[in-house]
Formats: structure tokens, sequence, C-alpha cells
């Protein structure tokens, strides 16, 4: 089995390399990653810049793009084999909820699903303002979900994002199949000025949870397992269809 992986937090992230380690006990591992952190990132492509790729001393390819990029490229044409499977992490933090739509850890497995192969996003979640320790667990559930998919494979467009307790892995009080929770509107951007006095700015913390009651990812990570969510490429809103189709209706 051959596994390609990639991240947000850069080629030189512990989590990638906890993610390597751990999975080339059960597969050929390949990593393409971006050379610096693209957090947030989401699924954007570089279109406008040539694109470079270096192999390292440590095996891993370092690429001067995002993590959409990374995936892309490995997958048309860069790497000699197309792998198996696509995964993703272990991300320093969190991707619960509306996180999904700005994660490159996420976008990362989306453009293996794009590219049709089955994709898995991992991260690591500790409370705000604690350092993560347990990337160990986190490698030991993408083992674990590895396995499974590939004994039981899932539906075509199926992309996993799995959010992991920063805890020991005997801490952890199961798998939990979850749906994406929400946050409150984020919060105001941080107004500054740079060293010749002109305005800067910087985006402000995400909003704390609001839609986080049992069954989203949010409930899970709090009881301390690990949140399993099923995303999907379509985002079409198919049940306002018609309701569209009706409101268009004498233009």
């Amino acid at each position: 089995m051959k596994i390609l992986i990639s991240n947000d937090d850069g080629y030189l992230a512990t989590g990638i390399h906890t993610l390597a380690r751990h999975l080339s006990s059960i597969a050929s591992i390949t990593a393409v990653a971006p050379e610096r952190d693209r957090s947030g990132a989401s699924n954007s492509l570089t279109l406008d810049n040539p694109i470079r790729a270096h192999l390292t001393d440590s095996g891993f390819y370092r690429v001067d793009g995002t993590p959409t990029d990374c995936v892309h490229l490995a997958l048309t044409g860069l790497l000699e084999e197309d792998p198996d499977m696509v995964v993703s992490g272990i991300n320093a933090g969190a991707n619960l909820g509306d996180d999904v739509l700005y994660s490159g850890t996420v976008a990362a497995a989306m453009e293996g699903r794009f590219l049709g192969l089955p994709a898995i996003a991992v991260s690591l979640c500790a409370q705000s303002g604690h350092e993560f320790k347990h990337f160990d667990t986190a490698g030991r559930v993408a083992v674990a979900l590895v396995e499974r998919l590939r004994e039981h494979p899932l539906p075509a467009d199926t992309i996993l994002n799995v959010n992991v307790p920063d805890l020991p892995w005997e801490a952890l009080q199961g798998f939990e199949v979850t749906r994406l929770g929400n946050r409150h509107r984020a919060e105001a951007m941080i107004r500054d000025t740079d060293p010749r006095g002109r305005p800067i700015f910087w985006i402000g913390p995400a909003g704390e949870e609001q839609d986080a009651g049992a069954g989203t990812d949010f409930h899970a990570i709090r009881q301390q397992r690990v949140s399993v969510t099923p995303l999907q490429v379509d985002l079409t809103r198919h049940a306002g269809i018609d309701d569209l189709r009706h409101w268009l209706q004498g233009l």
C-alpha cells in the first residue's frame, strides 16, 4: 500500500513527521508538503507563478506552494506512481465546524478526493494556549483509520475529517461519528501600525462555539472522544433547488 501525506504546517512540522513514522509501519510513505506554514490556505491553487518542488535529505518533498498545490502536483506527475490514499496532517490545532472552510489540512485531503483517492485529514486538538503534546496519539488514530478504510472502503466521494483530543492514547474515550458544528461570528480584526506608521491588520481569532451540542465534532472533543466527520465535495443545497426554481419564475 502506498500513501501520500501532506499538511499545511510545513514539511518541518512535528505533526507530519509523526504521521510518516506511524503510517510507515503499514505502508510505503511519500511526503509532499509546503516549505512553510500555510495554515488557512484553504483550497487555493497557485496559478500566477511557477511552483518549485525539492526533495530534501529527509526524503520529504518541500513545495513553495499551498497544501492543494502539493497534492495536485504529486498526483498529476510529480510522483512516478500514484498512491492508494491521501492522508493530511497531523495538524497542530483543531479543524472543527467552520474551520474546515479555511483549513489547508482539510483542503489537502479534499484535493486527494478530487483526484480520485480515499482521503483523511487528521488534526490534534489542544486547549487554547496549551502546548501540543500527544502527536503520537493522533498517529495511532491515523493508522487505525487507514487500516479500517483499506479493509472496508467508504463511498468514493467521502472525505474523513478527524479531530483527536490532545491526550495519551489510553485516555481516549473512543471514536464518535459526528457532524460539523459551527461557531459564532469571528472576533474583530486587530488594527496596528508598522514601524513607518502605516496601518496594518491581523485577522482576529475564530468565534466561540455556537452549535456545539451532542452529535457535533465540538462535543465529541469535549467528551475526550475522537471525532470522525464524513465530508463531501458537493456543496449544492439540494433541499433548496425547488424553492429557488419557484423564486426565479418570471425572470
